[in-house]
């Protein structure tokens, strides 16, 4: 009796083990073979098929390229690990972008699979038998569903430590050394060059990153780092000394005064309007009228501009549609007063006009268009209640929130999305990690929750 109720411990102990999930990675393949990568490694997933030419580089560089202003070196993990390599008929590669440390990479893998979460504790050692790879750039094996993961220890592969006899030849080394490949008499080109100028000043970019949180509450982090760093490459051609520093908040301001989205404070632009249409998905011709729902948080509404735009466009794009707007802002008076705005005739852009009725003091939005939108004075860091949401707009918003604040707001988002929904963040912050989709293109900052 004592037998079988240890036997059914184990067997309850053995199950707890195998339903936890802590540890969490991102599967591929190469070479025919399932391999995985550890999530919290993988900055987002792209497809690209045009890098820039690096001389004298090893057989498996396939160069650098341009991830949103950053030079990053691309490594074709097939060639390094002396893989066949199978022609794209679309000429388009799948990358993972990995960071490492303080680096980012991009590397080239046959296919991106999925995100897999498993027990560490059934994570094998490796074994010689996997002779792809180098043993040494294994961390381990795992079984899931049926599939066997080779699970790539990239840090090793990507860094060389003090106790490294044997280092990395070629790409990996120079890489590690830091993002770019090699300094400008070993033929780096001149936009690599230019890159690695643009942080060259570590001290003065940390001296404003401390800044702008004490002056604007603005908090620079991974949401927008590549801004950041382009604007401190211009601040510095322009400022010199002690000009470099920030000193008080016009200072500060002025730093900031290309961060922002472009119409803030009246409607949307038609430029700006046409490039917030074309993210849209399609409407389904075959939908019967009123059959489909659009729910939008817009967050940080401000005066109403955004929210009266946003409405006039997603009718206009989704005429059958039922749509409702939360439109919410920390500024009690601003939302206060947003459903009342008036505006002359001609202050509105053609793609607001069909909307709007003559009033006795001007021109308003007629009741589609009002009531499509609840106008609230909400905090965006307490809980609010909504139905599973299609897209959240919010622009130029996050970055002024601490980074442990920034993470919160983001899962939270997850949280509330349905699969396949639409994020519309301000035009210089960036969502990353394998979930975003980026879809939008300049001014337009948008990205499509894949999960």
């Amino acid at each position: 009796m004592k037998d079988l109720v240890q036997l059914n411990t184990d067997i309850q102990e053995q199950k707890e083990r195998i339903d936890t999930v802590d540890f969490k990675m991102v599967t591929f393949s190469l070479g025919g073979k399932e391999y995985g990568v550890d999530i919290m490694n993988v900055k987002e997933i792209a497809k690209a098929d045009k890098f820039t030419f690096v001389p004298n580089a090893a057989s498996y560089v396939q160069g650098v390229y341009n991830l949103r202003g950053d030079i990053i070196p691309i490594i074709d993990l097939r060639l390094f690990f002396h893989m066949p390599v199978e022609k794209k008929k679309d000429g388009l590669e799948n990358m993972l972008i990995l960071r490492i440390e303080d680096r980012v990479y991009g590397t080239i893998v046959d296919k991106i699979d999925k995100v897999v979460g498993i027990n560490s504790d059934n994570i094998q050692p490796p074994h010689p038998i996997f002779g792809d790879i180098n043993i040494k750039f294994i961390s381990g094996v795992v079984e899931k569903s049926g599939a066997l993961y080779i699970i790539l220890d990239v840090v090793r592969i990507f860094s060389i430590s003090e106790g490294d006899k044997q280092k990395p030849r070629g790409a990996v080394e120079a890489a590690a050394s830091g993002p770019y490949f090699a300094p400008p008499d070993a033929g780096a080109s001149e936009a690599t060059i230019g890159a690695k100028a643009e942080v060259s000043d570590s001290a003065a970019l940390g001296f404003i990153k401390e800044s702008l949180p004490a002056l604007r509450q603005f908090y620079p982090s991974d949401l927008n780092e590549k801004w950041v760093y382009q604007r401190f490459s211009e601040w510095s051609s322009t400022h010199t000394g002690e000009a470099l520093q920030l000193k008080n908040i016009d200072e500060a301001e002025e730093f900031l005064s290309d961060f922002y989205s472009p119409d803030k404070d009246h409607l949307w632009s038609e430029d700006y309007a046409s490039h917030v249409k074309s993210i849209l998905p399609n409407p389904n011709p075959n939908a019967p009228k009123g059959s489909s729902n659009i729910h939008v948080w817009d967050i940080g509404c401000g005066k109403g501009y955004e929210a009266f735009s946003f409405a006039c466009i997603l009718k206009s794009k989704y005429p059958e549609s039922v749509i409702k707007i939360w439109a919410n802002d920390g500024d009690i008076m601003a939302v206060s007063q947003a459903p009342n705005l008036i505006f002359d005739f001609e202050d509105m852009p053609e793609y607001c006009r069909p909307y709007a009725v003559k009033g006795r003091n001007g021109y308003t939005f007629n009741s589609v268009i009002k009531d499509s939108i609840v106008f609230e004075y909400h905090d965006i860091t307490h809980n609010n209640a909504l139905p599973d949401l299609d897209i959240i707009v919010a622009r130029d918003i996050l970055s002024f929130f601490k980074e442990e604040e920034q993470k919160r707001l983001i899962e939270s988002f997850k949280e509330k999305l349905k699969s396949r929904s639409i994020v519309m963040l301000g035009r210089n912050e960036f969502l990353s990690g394998v979930e975003w989709d980026s879809i939008g293109r300049d001014p337009v900052s948008a990205f499509m929750y894949t999960h």
